[in-house]
């Protein structure tokens, strides 16, 4: 089943929020080799004027990829993640996120346009506080290709 052009347009509801912690930042900055004490320290953070541990800027791909599962787990959309090679990402913060934060994300599915037998999907996560407050946007591309033989 071929990418369903027709999903260009949609909106997936808010998901369920997701709480960030001190845990998960520290993996997360290990993971990616964020060496800034804020992102450990609750008192590194709060000296600069954090209420709690910051999270590095690429976490917000956590909190996005949480939303876009929505997008691949929905049958008539026509995603194979088998044949999904990530082509894309771009984020815009509106404030930094950090532990203690309740996270909810609402996903748009921006584009589906067929090019050279791949299927390019951009999606944007609105990801905002659980009071509404606009914490980051997350801009992915996914090209998905079409089966082989086609």
């Amino acid at each position: 089943m071929p990418v369903n052009a027709a999903y260009a347009g949609r909106e997936y509801p808010p998901n369920l929020a997701y709480e960030v912690g001190r845990e998960k930042i520290r993996e997360f900055a290990d993971a990616v080799g964020a060496s800034h004490p804020a992102h450990r320290d609750p008192e590194a953070a709060r000296a600069l004027g954090y209420p709690d541990v910051i999270a590095p800027p690429t976490f917000a791909v956590v909190v996005a990829q949480r939303a876009e599962s929505q997008l691949i787990a929905d049958p008539e959309a026509g995603i194979d993640f088998t044949r999904v090679v990530h082509a894309d990402e771009r984020f815009t913060h509106h404030r930094p996120i950090h532990a203690g934060d309740r996270l909810v994300t609402v996903l748009h599915v921006d584009s589906v346009v067929e090019r050279a037998g791949l299927a390019m999907v951009t999606t944007r996560a609105e990801i905002a506080a659980d009071d509404g407050a606009p914490v980051a946007t997350v801009v992915s591309t996914l090209a998905i290709r079409g089966a082989q033989g086609a």
